[in-house]
């Protein structure tokens, strides 16, 4: 909640500064600024986006690592298909990863020192003000041989590549589609204005109240997984899959793109249609709308991206009216990458709405 305030007044003091006008706004960084911080927050009691502020040389190096990250995680390395080119020098990306990997070791291995430091020699430390690197640290003390410094670097690794981008490009995705179908953008307001009202932001508690805002939500999942080939599984025994025999030990990649987006399993799916997940219509059955995956290898991090992502939209649609750069649709093909993002960044118009100044003015 702290880091949605965050963004809504990053965005009313960038557009409260025209005198009612739209202003330009470029989404995808803010998005993925915001999802940053939640997960360090979390991980380690730290933000590292701060509006306005001067970078620090911590923050620079976080930053740098993290877009290092995300520039090889979706390349294709041609050594796995022909090791023969490791002889001859081709490996570029597995050099990269080595000396990624080592900047992430580090700065991960100095966050952890740093709270090992502060919990050690602070006896009042507070139960609630614990971070994860906190719990691990303190599973530590009882199991060192399992919970070392490389596994709790591997628990934070894993958890900021996997948790900020993902929610981020949902988020991008979402807020684009309802450029593109204004009057499914006012439907969700004017949900949100009957139910929360317009004198206190969205809190996950009014969740159940909104379920047009989740419909909307669900109805972005299926047109624009993040994973859309959820993450690879294995089979653990033979088995036959559509007539097919798959050997034990094979790599499985569920298309789940293609299951979302079925026209023998969906009513038009390349229409953004929110209803589809409301009233008699509700999509009932799991194995036709899998986003998260399912059953014991199902994504664990749902909670958190249900928790998020309606809690960011539904602030942003309460608090800005939006419009698109032009009569133009937002542009919606597909990049490069494991988490499907945009082509082009979402850049949009927004203003606050005249009804939130008051409480706009507050945050």
């Amino acid at each position: 909640m702290d880091e949605v305030k965050s963004l809504v007044g990053r965005l009313f003091r960038s557009t409260s500064k025209g005198s009612g006008e739209f202003q330009v706004v470029e989404m995808k960084s803010m998005f993925f600024e915001l999802t940053l911080n939640v997960m360090m927050r979390m991980i380690a009691g730290k933000r590292y986006c701060r509006d306005g502020e001067d970078e620090l040389e911590e923050e620079k190096k976080f930053k740098e690592i993290v877009r290092e990250s995300f520039q090889v995680s979706g390349a294709t390395n041609i050594v796995d298909f022909l090791p023969m080119l490791k002889w001859v020098g081709l490996n570029k990306i597995e050099k990269k990863l080595e000396i990624l990997q080592r900047k992430r070791d580090e700065f991960m291995q100095n966050l952890i020192d740093e709270r090992r430091k502060l919990t050690s020699s602070n006896s009042c430390y507070e139960q609630n003000s614990k971070t994860i690197v906190d719990v691990l640290l303190s599973a530590q003390e009882t199991d060192p041989d399992y919970y070392t410094d490389d596994t709790i670097r591997g628990f934070m690794q894993v958890l900021l590549s996997a948790g900020t981008d993902t929610s981020a490009a949902t988020m991008e995705w979402g807020l684009s589609l309802l450029l593109n179908n204004p009057k499914t953008l006012e439907k969700a307001r004017e949900e949100i204005d009957m139910e929360v009202g317009q004198s206190r932001l969205i809190h996950e508690s009014n969740y159940e109240r909104l379920a047009y805002l989740h419909a909307v939500i669900s109805e972005t999942f299926r047109m624009c997984p993040p994973g859309p080939l959820l993450v690879p599984h294995e089979s653990s025994e033979e088995c036959m899959v559509g007539g097919f025999s798959i050997p034990r030990g094979t790599m499985l990649l569920v298309n789940i793109w293609a299951m979302h987006n079925d026209p023998v399993l969906w009513e038009n799916p390349t229409e953004f249609k929110p209803d589809r997940f409301l009233g008699p219509g509700l999509v009932k059955n799991g194995f036709t709308f899998l986003p998260f995956g399912t059953g014991r290898r199902g994504c664990p991090g749902e909670s958190l991206a249900m928790g998020l992502i309606p809690l960011t939209v539904g602030c942003l649609i309460q608090c800005f009216e939006w419009e698109r750069m032009g009569e133009e649709m937002v542009d919606m093909n597909e990049g490069n990458g494991l988490n499907m993002p945009k082509a082009q960044p979402l850049v949009a118009r927004c203003r606050p709405r005249p009804a939130m100044m008051n409480l706009l003015s507050q945050l």
